[in-house]
């Protein structure tokens, strides 16, 4: 048996895969990938300003679009989430149910913009 910090086991109440397919992380992996690695360009970026001591408004504009990139980036998967996990308005027939989840949708959208 191995030491608790040699053999890391995590418990999520989630599981990770539909049971019709993959989760929708596993199918966008290329997308969400490419994201990711914008977001850490712009993050070394902010380094390298913070590095070479630019200005403080230089150094704030690139925290800003970080930020924005990795909302967006949370906005996305959230809302992949609703479509896949709990309700497609596409795909719903009770329309106060799809109303709801595009509701949630587009709130989640503004609130991370």
């Amino acid at each position: 048996m191995l030491d608790c910090l040699q053999q890391r086991i995590y418990h999520t109440p989630y599981t990770f895969y539909e049971e019709h397919g993959l989760s929708h992380t596993v199918r966008e992996k290329a997308k969400l990938l490419n994201r990711v690695r914008r977001i850490r360009g712009q993050i070394e970026a902010v380094e390298r300003a913070l590095e070479q001591e630019k200005g403080c408004a230089q150094v704030l504009h690139l925290v800003v679009a970080a930020r924005g990139a990795l909302n967006s980036l949370v906005a996305e998967v959230i809302e992949d989430h609703v479509r896949v996990h709990v309700v497609d308005p596409a795909k719903e027939r009770d329309s106060a149910r799809a109303a709801g989840a595009e509701e949630l949708i587009e709130v989640v959208q503004a609130y991370l913009k």
